[in-house]
């Protein structure tokens, strides 16, 4: 257990912001799955612009990498177009 009051502190911010990370990353997967299930393309086409900007949101906010993020649309975005 830590010694020092900052550390104690900074041991309470860190299970805040692990929380608050794993909630929005959960958030985003099930958004992501729910787009890859989706067989109707316009539904698919409704929903990509809402998980586009959560997979862009969470880039900038550094809870998942940018590169992630732009392969998750690069794959999301071929999924679509391969709908009939």
């Amino acid at each position: 257990m830590a010694n020092h009051k900052s550390s104690i502190k900074r041991i309470r911010q860190e299970e805040k912001r692990r929380l608050h990370n794993r909630y929005y990353a959960k958030t985003m997967r099930n958004a992501v799955k729910k787009l890859r299930a989706t067989t109707d393309k316009g539904e698919a086409v409704a929903l990509f612009p809402n998980v586009q900007k959560m997979l862009d949101k969470l880039a900038k906010r550094n809870i998942i990498h940018k590169n992630k993020a732009a392969n998750l649309k690069a794959k999301l975005s071929a999924h679509i177009s391969k709908l009939a």
